[in-house]
This record gives structure tokens, sequence and C-alpha cells, in this order.
């Protein structure tokens, strides 16, 4: 898996990621090195494609920003920020008061809840109740790593990290652990392929804004005051003249801004 995410790491440096846009300087943005459809996924290539990809276009087209890709590792993302490797986050990292401490964030540009997902033939409830017993997968460093360690841990659930959804999906599939937790819209599209076809949605989990935040965001250094004024003010703008819904009704048949 090290050697996948060097590999799509040194295509996108490489510029096959690029979006020209009509400012001076470049905008190194960072993404998570691996598939996460329908928001972001490299193409044999190593180019980008999907609905965040799409936003991010929009975005830096209506901020007047040169911005590029920059693939790493989910939870290097945040220290590449800090350590000035990448200028920006956009990789679907939601606004939570825990990583305020360390980065700042733009508005939101989509909401959603976790899901949970496990096999057809066993039936269980997303709650505390209902994982107890099982081993939980769920990706390291985020938000679902925080909800299960709080909520399921607790009532008896083992939980297992993975430094990549696609590695905790590969485990469900193969039986090594009873059930995944992550965004409910990469679930939900998970479930409807060759792969997932052993498994369905259990439900979303309870809301808990502390943990889940509220809403996904930019992720901006702190300081960064500039590029958070153009990031939000651009994000207001594809918002408001319809380039949001344009590009949105091609993956999604609901509204994934949210209230």
């Amino acid at each position: 898996m090290k050697s996948a995410l060097k590999t799509i790491a040194l295509a996108a440096a490489l510029g096959l990621s690029a979006i020209s846009g009509a400012a001076a300087e470049p905008v190194r943005v960072g993404f998570a090195a691996e598939p996460y459809p329908p928001f972001a996924s490299p193409d044999a290539s190593g180019n980008w494609e999907g609905w965040e990809v799409d936003f991010m276009k929009a975005m830096c087209a209506e901020a007047k920003l040169d911005c590029v890709i920059t693939a790493l590792a989910y939870d290097g993302l945040i220290p590449a920020l800090t350590s000035n490797k990448i200028d920006m986050i956009v990789a679907s990292m939601s606004i939570t008061a825990a990583r305020q401490q360390t980065i700042d964030f733009s508005d939101k540009y989509y909401n959603t809840l976790p899901a949970i997902i496990g096999p057809k033939d066993v039936k269980f409830e997303p709650t505390p109740e209902g994982l107890a017993g099982k081993t939980l997968g769920v990706q390291a460093a985020s938000i679902h790593q925080a909800y299960a360690d709080k909520y399921f841990a607790p009532a008896g659930a083992t939980i297992k990290e993975y430094q990549t959804q696609d590695e905790a999906i590969n485990d469900l599939a193969a039986g090594r652990v009873d059930a995944v937790q992550a965004d409910s819209i990469p679930l939900s599209e998970h479930v409807k392929t060759e792969q997932g076809a052993c498994c369905e949605l259990k439900g979303t989990v309870k809301a808990d804004p502390a943990i889940l935040g509220q809403g996904v965001g930019v992720g901006l250094r702190k300081g960064d005051t500039a590029l958070k004024d153009k990031v939000n003010a651009a994000i207001r703008a594809i918002r408001g003249n319809g380039t949001y819904d344009t590009f949105s009704k091609k993956y999604f048949d609901f509204d994934l801004y949210g209230e």
C-alpha cells in the first residue's frame, strides 16, 4: 500500500492534476492519496477526478488561484500544511474543534453524516449496543476513529485502525472485520459495487457535532487570512451563481451542502 501511495503521489507531483487559473502563484492543494469515490480518485494516468476535484477546480477558478494537487497519506495532510509543504487541504476533512487547535478552516462546502456498513446476513444496528462484541474498521486520524473510540469501544467493540479507507473495506470483504464506519456517501456507493455486494448500509450514526464537526471545510494554515478570505468568497460565489449545483448534479440527486 505504501508503494501505491508513493506512485500516486509521484503522479500528482509530475503535474498530472494541475489546474490552471488566472492567478500569479501556484497553490499546493493537499488531497488524500487514496481512492475516495465519488469525491476523488486517480485514473490510470494519475489524473484526479470526482466531485471534490470539480469543487476544487470551480473554487480555484473563482478565486483566481493556480491550484496543483499534491497527494499525501491522509494522516500526513495536517503536518504537511503546518510545515508549509502544502497550502490548503481539500480532502473531505470535517471542521472539528480538535483540528481547529492546529489549523484553520474555510466555511463548509458540504455536510453529511457517517454511516456503518456490514454483511447482509448479519443484522445489527449502528449503535453502541449493536456493535458490542464486533470489530469495527475505521481510518486512522479520522473523525470516524474519534467517534468509534468514544461510543463503540466503551460498549465492547474492538476498533481496528487502517491507514486508508480502502484497507478497511478490503478487510470487511475478507471477513477480517465485522463492520466499517465512514462517510455515508462513499459507503452508499460502495455497496452498489461488485466488491460491496456482500454488504449493506446499516444506517447513519447518532450525530455528535463535537466529534463529527460542522461539515467539511478547506483546511488552511492559521494566520493565512488572505487565502482564507479568497476561498470563502469563492465558495459563496459558486454556491450563489449555480456552479456548485451544476457539477454536483453529475454525482448526486440531493443537496450535498446540507443545513
